[in-house]
């Protein structure tokens, strides 16, 4: 391995070492965010996602949180049992059920979800907006890079 071989692949273990600091601290800071709402990373992302998308499937829902269907099924139950979701026939076929958010659900989701954002905020709040354009692009670009590498 030549010394510039040898250097590259020096500076990308430390890039990876610096990524996945950075992404335990800041997901740490999140997490202890949500659970002060008595909510856990799922039941939270679920409530983030039929807020923002309204009502979907539970195995949409498992395929865009990336979640096996069944720990959907769970949370979503827990959900229900709270009135803060509810499961609906989609119309023209009776078959499916969609869950969405119910008025209390919206409610309490709508009181959370921007203080949550500012926690978000304060954990960017070092780095320019700027900065944050160009990490964007950069995070986009190490994604697809590495994806292409599997094929």
């Amino acid at each position: 391995m030549s010394d510039n071989e040898y250097a590259r692949q020096e500076l990308d273990l430390r890039l990876i070492r610096i990524i996945r600091k950075m992404a335990d601290v800041l997901f740490e800071n999140l997490r202890n965010d949500i659970n002060r709402y008595g909510l856990d990373a799922e039941t939270f992302q679920i409530f983030e996602l039929l807020y923002s998308k309204g009502p979907l499937p539970i195995q949409k829902i498992s395929e865009k949180l990336k979640i096996p269907s069944g720990s959907i099924t769970y949370v979503v139950d827990k959900l229900e049992k709270k009135a803060f979701v509810q499961r609906a026939s989609v119309p023209g076929d009776r078959r499916k059920t969609n869950v969405m958010l119910t008025e209390e659900g919206q409610v309490h989701f709508a009181d959370i979800f921007p203080k949550h954002a500012q926690v978000i905020s304060e954990n960017l709040s070092s780095v320019t907006d700027e900065e944050k354009l160009v990490l964007i692009a950069l995070l986009k670009k190490i994604g697809y890079g590495a994806s292409e590498s599997q094929s």
